[in-house]
C-alpha cells in the first residue's frame, strides 16, 4: 500500500519558510536548490518540501483544495511548547479540543493552514463526534 511520501508547499519567502519549519517544527534541511527546499523529521529524505513562488502569488483561497497539513507530536509538552515557539513569533494560534486529539491550527508565514496535534484516544476512550471546543495548551500537560 501506499504511504504519504512528503507534502510540498509554496511559499512567497524561501529563507523565511525554512526558519519557521526548522525553528517551529523541528525540521532539518537535507537539500537545498535555489528556490527548493527539502526538509526532514530524519526518516526520509523530505517530509516537506518548499517551493518559492513570487512575493504577491495569490494565497490559499476558501474553495476546494487543501485546508491544511497535519503533524503528530509525541505527547502534551511537546504540543505545549510548540504553542510557546508559535506565540513567541506572534503566529495566530486556534486550540482546538476534538476529544480523541487536541490541536493547534496555524499558518505558516506563506498563509499554508497547519496543524500540530496529540493522540488521546487512549485517555478519551471514544471517537470523534464532531467535537471542536477551545482549550488553553498550557493546561494540556495536566
Amino acid at each position: 500500500m501506499p504511504h504519504l511520501g512528503h507534502v510540498h508547499l509554496k511559499v512567497r519567502d524561501i529563507d523565511d519558510s525554512v526558519a519557521f519549519y526548522t525553528e517551529v517544527l523541528g525540521l532539518d534541511v537535507t537539500e537545498r536548490h535555489g528556490r527548493y527546499a527539502f526538509l526532514s523529521f530524519g526518516d526520509h529524505h523530505h517530509d516537506v518540501a518548499l517551493q518559492e513562488v513570487a512575493p504577491d502569488a495569490q494565497g490559499p483561497t476558501d474553495g476546494v483544495g487543501l485546508y491544511h497539513a497535519a503533524f503528530e507530536v509525541a505527547d502534551p509538552e511537546a504540543l505545549s511548547a510548540l504553542h510557546e515557539r508559535l506565540s513567541g513569533r506572534g503566529v495566530a494560534v486556534s486550540p482546538v479540543d476534538h476529544g480523541i486529539s487536541k490541536a493547534l491550527y496555524f499558518d505558516d508565514p506563506s498563509g499554508n493552514g497547519l496543524e500540530t496535534y496529540v493522540d488521546t484516544r487512549d485517555d478519551a476512550d471514544e471517537e470523534w463526534r464532531g467535537r471542536n471546543r477551545p482549550f488553553e495548551p498550557a493546561d494540556a500537560i495536566q
